[in-house]
């Protein structure tokens, strides 16, 4: 790894005269960006951050028309990527925006062809009830797919605060010291770490992913962010406590989730999958170098050079909107079908029939051995939250030990990979990340905090 991290490090000098303009073009977009997507603000009803409570007022407004617009996208989606794929017309193909919505592989066009025969089937009512139910189908299409469009909405057209003006370059600089040898990640990763651990989930693996395409991270660097620290919201994590009557326990809560997700942290990026990713970059970018900080200059000075530097090349506020539309684009089109297809799959799985009863034996004896009360009724619980992360505490809330739902509770939240969210995001951007990385992941996670819960829990109940 030292190899590969100096080979990739070069260092340059400051000789770079900036104005007031240059100076205030970095600092107005970068605290705008900041406020939005992740200083917390108390709503009264939760914490949560600005962009997720902007994206719940859209929601509240437009919420009864968001699945039929999904499924017209899906549509679109569909047809385009038929179109671009078997007749491979010149105007798909010569126009950069609409090759990289709908020029994709054989596979993606079924998920996406699957995503979309899904959500007409919930829409409309017709097949099976398996796909339409309010567990399955109906839990997609009418609570998570609408918030994730508005979200998706809000951050990719707002995204651009946080990434064109230099705020990244700076924040890299002050903690490059800290996060290649803690976590293996550039020192630009801690600003996209925090804004997926305190803001949300989704805007986490956006921001990464587009980090990745535009060369800023390897392979390895993108599949370790994604996966390790895009952790639902803290306005969803207080939802789990309260499906599970544990809302008077939320600061050893969220303690015991800090503290086991960056022991998680530190490990996972250590050990496979993640640690075979290669660094290479993304094809279609130019991997950037990130630079040593020359002798004598100070972090600050470096990272205020080099933002100030990025933020005066930033070509204009025009070119800023059309790459946030671009954005808004690359999710509807592209993720929303695939969470659909996917989510479905999983929750009816988990719904109809006992496959994660099945998987989840294992840990009964596990969860007896830690002296986990109920193990057999909380063993299903570790392993069916990689369907839905609701499910393990809609499983778990007729259990009577306190103890036990605790565990149940913290566990959820730290395997991070949800197939129904997360893991149908990361499969449809472009993040390397395979089907067989995120069940290897979320054992993984679970077996590394699984035991920081349990003694964690011992000692408070």
């Amino acid at each position: 790894m030292s190899g590969i991290t100096e080979a990739k490090i070069k260092t340059t000098k400051i000789d770079q005269s900036f104005t007031l303009i240059d100076y205030l073009k970095f600092l107005i977009p970068s605290l705008i960006g900041i406020l939005l997507f992740i200083v917390p603000i108390n709503m009264g009803d939760g914490i949560t951050v600005p962009i997720a409570f902007l994206s719940n007022q859209i929601y509240g407004l437009i919420g009864d028309w968001i699945p039929t617009m999904v499924l017209i996208i899906m549509v679109i989606s569909v047809v385009g990527s038929l179109v671009a794929t078997l007749l491979k017309p010149k105007l798909v193909l010569e126009n950069k925006m609409l090759n990289t919505l709908f020029n994709v592989s054989k596979f993606w066009v079924m998920a996406r062809l699957l995503g979309t025969i899904f959500a007409a089937m919930t829409i409309y009512q017709f097949g099976t009830e398996m796909v339409y139910s309010e567990n399955t189908g109906g839990l997609l299409l009418y609570d998570l797919i609408p918030i994730l469009f508005t979200t998706f909405f809000l951050a990719g057209m707002l995204l651009p605060l946080l990434l064109n003006f230099g705020l990244l370059e700076f924040v890299g600089a002050l903690f490059m010291k800290i996060m290649r040898p803690v976590f293996t990640l550039p020192g630009r990763s801690s600003l996209d770490c925090l804004a997926s651990w305190v803001g949300d989930g989704t805007i986490g693996v956006l921001l990464t992913s587009k980090q990745y395409e535009e060369g800023y991270y390897t392979k390895r660097e993108a599949a370790v962010i994604a996966t390790t620290f895009s952790v639902v919201s803290i306005t969803f994590s207080i939802v789990i406590l309260q499906y599970l009557d544990l809302e008077a326990h939320f600061i050893p809560y969220y303690g015991t989730i800090i503290l086991a997700g960056l022991v998680a942290a530190v490990i996972m990026p250590r050990i496979r999958p993640l640690s075979k990713k290669t660094d290479t970059g993304y094809e279609k970018a130019e991997l950037k170098e990130e630079e040593n900080i020359p002798a004598g200059v100070s972090q600050v000075q470096w990272g205020l050079n080099k933002a100030v530097t990025k933020a005066k090349n930033n070509e204009s506020f025009s070119s800023t909107f059309k790459e946030g539309f671009q954005n808004v684009l690359d999710m509807w089109v592209g993720v929303l079908p695939i969470v659909m297809a996917i989510g479905t799959v999983a929750l009816v799985i988990a719904e109809f029939t006992p496959f994660f009863t099945i998987l989840g034996k294992p840990f009964e004896p596990i969860l007896t051995l830690m002296q986990i009360p109920e193990a057999a009724e909380a063993a299903p619980t570790m392993v069916i939250g990689f369907a839905d992360m609701l499910l393990p505490a809609i499983l778990g809330s007729g259990i009577e030990s306190e103890l036990t739902r605790f565990v149940i509770a913290c566990v959820s939240v730290t395997q991070l990979v949800y197939l129904s969210e997360m893991g149908g995001l990361l499969l449809g951007s472009k993040v390397p990340v395979s089907f067989k990385d995120l069940v290897l992941i979320f054992i993984f996670r679970t077996l590394i905090t699984l035991p920081i819960v349990v003694i964690i829990a011992h000692i408070l109940f």
